[in-house]
C-alpha cells in the first residue's frame, strides 16, 4: 500500500535543518512556509519562521499586531484558546536588509573605525537597502545566521519574491564579484584609503577626466562619499568574501529541503516549473511541490435526499441553484485537474519529488486553527 503523500512530508522534514519554499508571488508561499513552520512545531521541534514581505493578516492569525525583525515566539495560550497542540515552540520573524547588512560590517570590520565608517556612509546606506540582489543575498545571511546559532531545529524560510527565480541562489556569488571585481579594484586604486580623496596622481589622464566630469556632474561630496564608501569596504574584503561562500556551500547541505510552491494557474505553473529547471542546474534537490487553491468537485450524490434527511423540503429553484453550484465545482476541478497534468514534478523534479494539493478554501487563512488545518494536509495530522 503507498505511503501517503503528507506521511513522506512529515518525514521529509523531520530529517531536515532548513526548508527553503519557493515560488512566485500571490500563490500561497507566505503562508505555506508559516503552515510547515506551525506543524513541525506541532510535533515537538523548536521551529522559526523567516518570512520577507508578510500579510498582515498571517501575523493577526498568530496573535501579533505586526512581525518584525526582532524574534518573537508565538504564546502557548494562542495555541491552546485555538485547541491546537503544540508541543514545541513557534517563533516567527521579518527580514530587516539592512540590519543584517550592518551586523555583517560589525562582525567583519578590522576596527571600530572603519565599522563606523562604513556604516555612517551615504554610499553605503543606499547599498544596503537599495542595491539590486542585496535583499536576496541578505535572506541567505540571515539563515546561515540562525543555523549557526543552533537555537532551532528547523528554520523554514520564506524566499524573497523576484522578477528573476531563484535569484537568491546565486546571490553570495553575485555579491563577491560585485565587492571583488576589475572594476571595484580600479575604484579602490583610485580612491586614497587614507585621504578618502580621489587619488589623481595614480589614474591616467583618461581616467582623471572620468572623475572630474563626475565631479562636475555630482558635485565633489559624492566622490567624497564614493571615495569613503570604497577606502572603507575594502577593509572588509576578506571576511565578506569567506562568509559569502560558506553561505553559498550552505545552500548545497543535505539538511537543506526545497518546497516548490505554486498554484493551478498556468502561468504559475510555468514558472515553478521554470524554478525546478534552475534548481536542477544548481545541482539542487526538488523535494516537493505545494499546489494551493485547488478546486475539487461537489461531492456525490443526491442534494435533495441530503436535505431531506435533515428535515428540509428543497424548493425547486434551490434544487436547480445546487446543481448549478455542483456543475460550477465540477468545471473548476476539471480545469485545475488538466493545468496540473503541465507540472513536471517527476520531470523537472526528482523522481521522487512529492506533490500535495492544498483544496481551495472559501475564505482566507487568517487564524491558527485554518493554520494548523492547511499544516495538517501538508505533513499530516
Amino acid at each position: 500500500m503507498p505511503i501517503p503523500a503528507a506521511v513522506r512530508m512529515h518525514k521529509l522534514l523531520d530529517k531536515k535543518k532548513v526548508v527553503l519554499c519557493v515560488g512566485c508571488g500571490g500563490v500561497g508561499k507566505t503562508t505555506t512556509s508559516a503552515a510547515l513552520a506551525l506543524a513541525m512545531a506541532r510535533t515537538g521541534k523548536r521551529v522559526i519562521c523567516l518570512t520577507i514581505d508578510p500579510a498582515k493578516r498571517l501575523a493577526n492569525s498568530l496573535g501579533l499586531e505586526a512581525m518584525t525583525e526582532e524574534a518573537a515566539q508565538i504564546a502557548p495560550a494562542i495555541f491552546e484558546r485555538a485547541g491546537v497542540e503544540v508541543k514545541g515552540s513557534l517563533t516567527v520573524m521579518m527580514l530587516d536588509t539592512k540590519r543584517t547588512f550592518d551586523d555583517i560590517v560589525k562582525k567583519h570590520a578590522s576596527t571600530a573605525k572603519a565599522r563606523d565608517n562604513i556604516l555612517d556612509n551615504k554610499i553605503y546606506q543606499y547599498v544596503s537597502t537599495s542595491l539590486a540582489g542585496t535583499q536576496e543575498y541578505m535572506a541567505m545571511e540571515k539563515l546561515q545566521a540562525l543555523r549557526e546559532a543552533g537555537d532551532y531545529d528547523l528554520i523554514v524560510l520564506d524566499t524573497p519574491p523576484t522578477a528573476n527565480a531563484l535569484d537568491f541562489l546565486d546571490a553570495p556569488e553575485r555579491m563577491v564579484e560585485a565587492i571583488d571585481s576589475p572594476a571595484m579594484r580600479w575604484f579602490v586604486q583610485a580612491f586614497s584609503g587614507r585621504s578618502g580623496k580621489v587619488a589623481f596622481g595614480l589614474l591616467g589622464k583618461g581616467s582623471q577626466l572620468v572623475f572630474k566630469a563626475i565631479g562636475k556632474i555630482t558635485g565633489g561630496e559624492f566622490l567624497d562619499d564614493l571615495a569613503g564608501f570604497i577606502a572603507a569596504i575594502n577593509d572588509l574584503f576578506g571576511g565578506f568574501t569567506e562568509r559569502a561562500k560558506r553561505v553559498s556551500e550552505a545552500l548545497r547541505s543535505p539538511d537543506v529541503a526545497f518546497v516548490l510552491v505554486t498554484s493551478p494557474d498556468p502561468m504559475a505553473i510555468e514558472e515553478i516549473n521554470f524554478f525546478a529547471e534552475r534548481l536542477r542546474a544548481f545541482a539542487m534537490p526538488r523535494d516537493a511541490f505545494v499546489v494551493n487553491r485547488v478546486h475539487v468537485p461537489a461531492g456525490e450524490g443526491d442534494p435533495s435526499e441530503a436535505l431531506r434527511n435533515i428535515g428540509l423540503t428543497p424548493s425547486a429553484e434551490l434544487l436547480a441553484a445546487i446543481a448549478h453550484a455542483s456543475e460550477d465545482a465540477r468545471l473548476l476541478a476539471l480545469r485545475d485537474a488538466q493545468n496540473l497534468t503541465r507540472l513536471r514534478a517527476g520531470d523537472a523534479g526528482d523522481k521522487d519529488s512529492l506533490v500535495l494539493q492544498v483544496p481551495a478554501f472559501d475564505g482566507d487563512v487568517h487564524d491558527v486553527r485554518a493554520l494548523a488545518r492547511v499544516g495538517e494536509m501538508l505533513v499530516g495530522a
